[in-house]
Formats: structure tokens, C-alpha cells, sequence
């Protein structure tokens, strides 16, 4: 089996800090990318048990997340950007059977989800598919139901995997932290993290085997909005396209969903 690792910073053991650890100029960013960097060495050693039997892991932070030169040595890298066009990246994921990310956070707006945002923790206060609002989990899992992959596993705080829960039926998860604040947490120690996620992983895999997970779809067509922070923010996305609802808010609409997710 093929496995697709996407990973984000924000819902590791021992991350509670937008300015200090998951920016790029944080004092403790490149610590934080070690931290990330474990994890994802132990869901690969789980996925390895498991009876992987190639790995890819798709360094998803925005301005990059993981360290290079701690990488298991079993695992590839995808990393640097802007990505190519949806269809060449298609024909690289399609590769994969199953995807799973660690790391992972809450949508923008969750009480209990530290760190929670959508996109940019800075400027969007939400996404919206079809009148629902949506996180980076439901993004996540969708680009990758486009292309018959499911998403079978994550890791984060407890209001990202009771998220992907809601999401994904079927979606295995593990929690490594349990948010108080939007920038405070109770997380395990980092040896216990990477236990619980060696662990978690091999029995999602053993799982999907014995039951397996669905990919993600929505039937169409599809409208998104965007609701930003500010005013500007709205009237730059409108010269690319989107359509001016409100001050602060724009949309599309689109039979093809990744259009309108990613466009």
C-alpha cells in the first residue's frame, strides 16, 4: 500500500504559538519543525509495521513545516511551492492508495481548538461550501476524494479529531493536546505523541483494511465563500474572479468543485 502524509504544524504536541513557533520568523520555529518532524517519523514507522510499502509525505504549512534532515529515511518529500496545476499534481497523489495528516488543527472558530484557523490565521474568518463551513480538514480530505484517495487517519488536538470525525466517516484519529485557548494546551510529552501516532497509524491502516474508509465527495454544483478580516482583503480576491457579496466577502460558484475550493 501506498500511503500520502500531508502534514501541518499547528496541531503538534507541545505547539501552542502562532508568533513564536508556526511563523516563519518565530524565535522557535525551527524547533517546532522538529517537533512536527518526529511525529511524522513515527505515523511513517506505524504505516511501515503496517506493511507500507512506499510513503510520500506532502510538507503542507505554509511556509514549510518539516526538517529536511530528520526525515525518516523511508519516506520521500514533496516540498517547496507554488505547486504545479491541479492536473499534474493529480497524477503525482493519484499514485496513492490512502492519505492521512499530521499535525493537524481545527477550523477557524472552534473554541477549544488551539491555534484553529482556515487558510490564514491572519485574514480569514471562514470558508463556506454550499452554505456549510469548512476547515483545512474537509479541504484536505476533498482535494483528495476528487481522486478516489480517502482520507483514513489524523493526528492534532481533540477539536481536530473530533472534526475529522464529523467529516469523514470512518477516519481514524489521535489526539496529542487538548486546547484551552486559541494559543494554549495540555499536550502529552513528545515521546507519548509519537507512541500514540506509531500506534494510531498501524491500526487505521489494519482498520481500512478490514473496513474501508470512503473517499470524500460532495454531490454539485458548488459555491464557496470567503469571509475575510477586512475589506481589502475581499476587493483584492474580487480582481481575480470571485464575486463581491458583502464587504468582506466574496464567492464562486462552479460544477467543478476544485475550482472553487482552490481557484
Amino acid at each position: 500500500m501506498k500511503l500520502c502524509i500531508h502534514t501541518d504544524l499547528e496541531g503538534v504536541a507541545g505547539v501552542h504559538s502562532f508568533h513564536q513557533q508556526t511563523y516563519a520568523d518565530g524565535r522557535y520555529h525551527d524547533a517546532a519543525k522538529r517537533l512536527l518532524t518526529a511525529e511524522v517519523n513515527a505515523a511513517v514507522e506505524g504505516a511501515l509495521v503496517a506493511g507500507a510499502t512506499e510513503i510520500l509525505v506532502n510538507d503542507s504549512h505554509g511556509p514549510g513545516g518539516m526538517h529536511y534532515e530528520s526525515l525518516h529515511h523511508e519516506a520521500r518529500i514533496l516540498q517547496g511551492g507554488p505547486r504545479p496545476p491541479f492536473p499534474r499534481l493529480a497524477e503525482l497523489l493519484r499514485e496513492y492508495d490512502t492519505a492521512c495528516l499530521i499535525g493537524q488543527h481545527a477550523m477557524e472558530g472552534v473554541a477549544d481548538g488551539t491555534l484553529h484557523h482556515t487558510q490564514s490565521s491572519l485574514n480569514v474568518e471562514y470558508y463556506a461550501l454550499n452554505g456549510e463551513q469548512i476547515g483545512e480538514i474537509a479541504q484536505v480530505a476533498l482535494l483528495m476524494g476528487v481522486i478516489g484517495v480517502p482520507l483514513i487517519y489524523l493526528t492534532g488536538d481533540e477539536a481536530a479529531c473530533r472534526e475529522a470525525r464529523e467529516t469523514v466517516p470512518g477516519i481514524a484519529t489521535t489526539a496529542v493536546k487538548r486546547g484551552l485557548t486559541r494559543t494554549c494546551a495540555i499536550s502529552v510529552s513528545m515521546t507519548k505523541a509519537h507512541e500514540l501516532i506509531r500506534a494510531g497509524m498501524r491500526e487505521a491502516i489494519e482498520k481500512h483494511r478490514r473496513k474501508p474508509v470512503a473517499p470524500l465527495t460532495r454531490r454539485g454544483p458548488y459555491r464557496v465563500e470567503i469571509r475575510f478580516r477586512t475589506s481589502d482583503l475581499a476587493e483584492a480576491k474580487e480582481r481575480t474572479g470571485w464575486a463581491r457579496v458583502d464587504a468582506k466577502t466574496v464567492a464562486r460558484e462552479s460544477p467543478e468543485l476544485l475550482e472553487v475550493l482552490f481557484g
